[in-house]
């Protein structure tokens, strides 16, 4: 079986994976980061969006051999030191969640398009998480999370 190795969270991993292994899978099944979410594995939801070199990607519709090497961040490394990513805490303020499905996805989504930016209108937000489905919200409070969200990071 081939191995893959790859910097999660931070952290050197090292797992064996079969050659059909999704990089979603490799993230729950054999590191046990259970916040990226399976929903679709067609990459239509966006419930599994993690960061890979600092770009939101589906990992559903990646293998995890292709993440050889690369630089994987979950929702579990947004936090450092038991301080919520301003992502994490403006989706906490503004009710940017419901059932919570879709919220380390959409969350994950939020902080890779504001990087750079922290004044945008709610239609480029709406455009910016086009593919990233709640199927709880009208997403008016999922815009608002962000909006306050871009604006507590300052353009990082």
């Amino acid at each position: 079986m081939p191995t893959v190795t790859m910097t999660v969270n931070g952290k050197a991993v090292t797992g064996e994976v079969e050659g059909r292994t999704l990089l979603v899978h490799f993230l729950r099944d054999k590191l046990h980061l259970t916040g990226t979410h399976v929903g679709c594995d067609t990459a239509q939801c966006g419930a599994c969006t993690v960061h890979l070199n600092g770009k939101a990607i589906k990992s559903c519709n990646m293998l995890a051999l292709q993440a050889e090497g690369a630089e994987i961040t979950t929702i579990e490394g947004l936090a450092q030191n038991g301080t919520l990513h301003p992502m994490q805490e403006a989706f906490r303020d503004n009710h940017g969640l419901q059932c919570g499905f879709c919220t380390p996805g959409m969350v994950m989504a939020a902080v890779s398009l504001v990087k750079g930016k922290s004044n945008l209108s709610d239609d480029e937000i709406r455009h910016g998480l086009d593919g990233n489905i709640c199927r709880c919200t009208g997403y008016h409070n999922i815009v608002k999370a962000v909006k306050a969200g871009a604006q507590a990071m300052g353009g990082k």
